[in-house]
């Protein structure tokens, strides 16, 4: 799966003066490829996220898979690409608050299984929160609910990993390990993996970097 951005950029977005590797740029990203972007606040890292994922499309330009354009997709198109093909961790995390920490990532895997359900407590117990399973997600703390929306994007079958701050609640240790699991993960898919941050992160293994 290739994923390319043809001259994307952002809709709200001034664009007389903005010096960015990324929009206005013509990028193709091939499967297994490692990107890391840095993108300060206000540069429209999340925008560009939920672009990609085709959540929002206030944006001039295409944004393509295998050299399909997402503005020409339906309902059912976008539904089926983020069931086999993109999966996220939002920054804002869209779990399930009155729900418990199980069922936020079993509801999740049911949609198109790609592990068993033993991996739900696997993956808990790699990232230190096998305890939280059976507590709803509304008592844990933010670093917590990070690491229970890192394996819920695990849970499913992609090509594309997108990753929105993913550790801004975690100390090294846990963002370590959380992205030792990430690594893990994508690599038995062949997936590419778009990371986005305020700074580079050093134990990230990017095979392209770009400041947004």
């Amino acid at each position: 799966m290739e994923l390319s951005l043809h001259q994307l950029f952002p809709r709200y977005f001034e664009k007389n003066g903005r010096d960015s590797e990324l929009w206005n740029q013509d990028l193709h990203f091939k499967q297994g490829e490692y990107i890391k972007i840095v993108a300060p606040s206000g540069s429209g890292k999340t925008s560009l996220m939920h672009f990609i994922y085709g959540m929002r499309n206030e944006y001039d330009g295409k944004i393509l898979y295998d050299k399909e354009d997402i503005h020409s997709f339906g309902a059912e198109d976008f539904s089926k690409l983020r069931k086999d093909v993109v999966s996220i961790v939002f920054q804002d995390l869209k779990l399930f608050p009155d729900q418990t920490v199980f069922d936020n990532l079993e509801i999740k895997r049911q949609l198109n299984p790609f592990h068993p359900m033993t991996m739900i407590k696997e993956m808990s117990a790699k990232l230190g929160i096998e305890k939280k399973l059976n507590s709803l997600v509304s008592t844990c703390s933010y670093g917590e609910q990070q690491r229970i929306a890192i394996i819920r994007a695990l849970m499913q079958p992609y090509k594309i990993l997108l990753l929105d701050e993913p550790f801004s609640h975690l100390d090294n240790k846990n963002a370590l390990l959380a992205m030792e699991l990430m690594l893990e993960e994508s690599k038995k898919r062949e997936a590419t993996i778009v990371f986005a941050d305020l700074e580079r992160i050093d134990y990230f293994p990017f095979t392209k970097l770009y400041h947004l």
